[in-house]
């Protein structure tokens, strides 16, 4: 069979390789076909290769035929297609061997196909040459334009870069064949961008071709073209949309839009107060627009200027107060730079920019100032009532120049008079008080609610006013074996007044001592003196005290002199004469060391013996008032009431609560579990009426209660329980018929009840035995 496809050439199909025909044990030979030569093969069919044009936009169009040597045009031969697309994408006749094509091919979904072919006698229905396989190739046209796949595109580059900076790349793809001609070869070009872009038209690649500037323009759109088969006729293209950004550079300086500022300040406005702002702007953006403002030119160094980093605003405050009656108006220039300049762009920020500022003082109603900013004055102690002490002066610093009045706040021994003088109100004395420290108030009398204070400290000088005395007390002792020169003590004193020079102090006994004493004193020359015996031996007996006046004189102008006294004891002393071991002095200083104790435990036990008459009283009285029918007589009483009960229906005219009225009285302990037992005699008492075993149990709970309440009261007490039941077999309770009902009970009983009943059994006990 002839394996060759006829292919029309008005269909444009080509054999790749030589249309093979085979049959079965023949020769090879070459024979004609008009698609070019093929060969005879024996057994079997060679593969053979077609090329098919896709894109066929026909319903069916043809694409080759197949033919057997064999066929003799009898239409005696069947042509079968086999394989996955036979039937749904190529079919055969059968009689003439016509392949067709029923679907559209794209070689960009499948470029290959492989069929099988076999022809089939049908007189016989046989084979006349075995299956064959053969592959039908779909040839590429240009049907797919090129297709940027990385979009969108967005690049930035810096503001004023210089011509061929790169910018970005563009990269497009076409899914035609790149092997079948130029249908994939792809050119760039740019449709959108000139004169700031360039592209290169092999790569991509887009450069900057002039200088641009942010401030102008900070975006810019560039749109790029893809052609394939190189741009030639019938080329087909595809487009991009690339979005460059400028990123903003140091390149301007920031510049004052105003030449003259006007401000104000208040003359009383603090250090650090905030006058006015400024502002510069600077066309660049972010940190390039940063900027510090600073002062150029202030010869008065009043003013300073801050910036505020969020508002890049400067922001101008003072630096020193300001005194409208000395400089109403200041003039200053202020100047701004960027914060951050690289070197290159130095010359962009060659000068700065500058303003002037003029600064306006107000004038304000200023309080009053004084001359000095504190006063120190000096005034001798002693001095009468209205003493002068000092001067102050303030006066109003504001134009109208009002009048002052002053004042001495929380002193009682100083005053100020209208004109700033002060005086003494009371005598100073400086051992008592050496510095005063007042605070005197300035007020204009034009408006009293200005006000200033100025510190004024006063020194007491010291005068002569004490004299000296001792140091401190002396207990000085002496023995009675004493020899003459003894020294007994050594003594000392000191002075209250202050001395420019040191204080030296001069020892002396008065005049009669010194005729009469037994005793001497010898000046030591540094404020301290010596007092010894003068004549030996001592009686204890005869003198046991001596008492010696010794004068004191300072070195004061005028020197004053004072008189003390010196108590000697005479003591007892031991054979090595040391006052240490005087019996005497032990002795008296045990006696008062005793005496103290003494007179403290007596204090000591008065109060406690107040206290305990105090407690027992109000116990009395308490008891008293708690039982006071124990002065009185036991009796029977008879109580009546005008009103009718119900009879002996009436079950609940009694309240049995009235048996524990004890527990109303006072809180006692919780009762035991036997409490509940007692309840029920209660009830049955009710019931069968009164029993003297029932009470007597009863009373033994009642006492056992109290004798273990802690808070019980120390003493009898007698409680008449008196309550009628119903149907009581024993009658009635009244006590009119207790002398004869009585007779037969005994009451022996209460005898073992304990200390609390005792008088209560003496009384029954008695009763019974003068009845019988």
């Amino acid at each position: 069979m002839n394996g060759c496809l006829l292919l029309p050439s008005l269909l444009g199909l080509s054999l790749l390789w030589p249309c093979l025909t085979a049959t079965e044990n023949s020769k090879t030979e070459k024979v004609k076909h008009p698609a070019g030569p093929h060969l005879r093969v024996k057994r079997g069919w060679m593969w053979n290769q077609f090329f098919v044009p896709e894109e066929m936009n026909k319903t069916s169009y043809h694409i080759g035929q197949l033919r057997s040597d064999l066929d003799n045009g009898n239409n005696s031969f069947q042509y079968k297609l086999l394989g996955a697309e036979a039937g749904t994408i190529f079919v055969i006749d059968e009689r003439t061997g016509d392949i067709y094509a029923i679907q559209k091919l794209d070689r960009e979904e499948r470029s290959l196909y492989t069929l099988r072919a076999q022809v089939i006698d049908t007189t016989t229905g046989r084979a006349v040459e075995p299956e064959s396989e053969f592959v039908i190739r779909v040839s590429d046209i240009n049907d797919n334009e090129p297709k940027f796949l990385d979009e969108p595109y967005e690049a930035i580059v810096p503001e004023m870069s210089p011509e061929g900076t790169l910018v970005i790349r563009v990269t497009a793809s076409d899914a035609d064949d790149p092997s079948s001609g130029n249908n994939a070869r792809l050119l760039y070009s740019l449709l959108q961008g000139q004169p700031y872009f360039s592209i290169e038209p092999t790569t991509g690649v887009i450069r900057i071709s002039s200088k641009m500037d942010r401030e102008l323009q900070d975006e810019y759109w560039v749109i790029i073209q893809a052609k394939d088969m190189i741009g030639l006729p019938g080329a087909l293209s595809g487009t991009t949309s690339v979005l460059v950004k400028l990123s903003d550079v140091n390149d301007n300086k920031p510049i004052f839009k105003e030449s003259l500022y006007r401000l104000t300040v208040s003359e009383s406005a603090p250090i650090g107060t905030s006058i006015g702002k400024i502002m510069a702007y600077d066309n660049d953006i972010g940190e390039n627009a940063e900027m510090d403002y600073s002062i150029e030119e202030d010869d008065s160094q009043t003013f300073d200027i801050i910036t505020n980093n969020e508002t890049q605003e400067g922001i101008v405050i003072l630096k020193k107060k300001v005194d409208f009656e000395q400089q109403n108006h200041y003039g200053i220039r202020a100047k701004v730079k960027n914060r951050h300049v690289e070197e290159k762009l130095m010359k962009y920020h060659t000068e700065a920019s500058t303003t002037f500022v003029k600064v306006q003082v107000e004038d304000d109603d200023e309080p009053p100032v004084f001359l000095l900013p504190y006063y120190i004055f000096e005034i001798l102690e002693g001095n009468p009532h209205g003493s002068f002490v000092g001067v102050v002066s303030a006066a109003d610093p504001d134009q109208r120049n009002s009048p002052i009045g002053y004042s001495i706040t929380g002193s009682k021994v100083f005053s100020i008079e209208d004109n700033g003088t002060i005086i003494t109100s009371n005598p100073l004395d400086r051992e008592l008080s050496a510095w005063y420290n007042l605070s005197v108030t300035a007020t204009e009398k034009y408006n009293v609610e200005q006000i200033s204070a100025v510190a004024v400290y006063v020194q007491v000088l010291n005068i002569n006013d004490h004299a000296p005395e001792f140091s401190e007390y002396y207990e000085t002792y002496v023995c009675e074996n004493a020899a003459s020169g003894q020294v007994i003590q050594t003594i000392s004193a000191v002075d209250r007044d202050e001395s420019i020079e040191d204080h030296h102090f001069y020892f002396n006994l008065s005049v009669e001592d010194i005729k009469n004493s037994s005793f001497t004193i010898i000046d030591n020359q540094d404020n301290t003196a010596v007092i010894l015996t003068s004549r030996t031996g001592f009686s204890l007996q005869e003198e046991p005290v001596f008492y010696i006046s010794v004068l004191i004189a300072d070195n004061g102008i005028p020197s004053l002199t004072s008189t003390n006294t010196l108590t000697i004891y005479v003591c007892d002393c031991d054979d090595n004469g040391s006052t240490q071991t005087c019996s005497n002095k032990d002795l008296m200083l045990s006696m008062g060391f005793r005496t103290e104790v003494i007179l403290a435990i007596l204090i000591c036990i008065m109060i406690i013996f107040g206290f305990i008459f105090l407690i027992l009283g109000l116990k009395q009285q308490r008891k008293q008032t708690l039982f006071p029918e124990k002065g009185e007589d036991f009796r029977e009483n008879i109580f009546r009431y005008d009103d009718e009960g119900g009879g002996e229906e009436d079950t609940e005219a009694f309240d049995i609560a009235q048996l524990r009225s004890s527990t109303v009285m006072r809180e006692r302990k919780a009762r035991r579990a036997t409490s509940a037992e007692i309840r029920s005699l209660y009830r049955q008492s009710l019931q069968v009426g009164p029993d003297s075993a029932i009470f007597r149990k009863f009373i033994l709970e009642k006492l056992e209660e109290a004798n273990t309440d802690p808070c019980a009261p120390p003493f009898d007490s007698l409680q008449t329980y008196a309550f009628e039941g119903t149907g009581s077999l024993a009658g009635s309770l009244s006590s009119l018929g207790s002398a004869v009902s009585d007779q037969d009970e005994n009451y022996d009983y209460l005898n073992e009840l304990g200390p609390r009943f005792k008088r209560l059994a003496c009384m029954f006990g008695s009763a019974m035995q003068s009845n019988n």
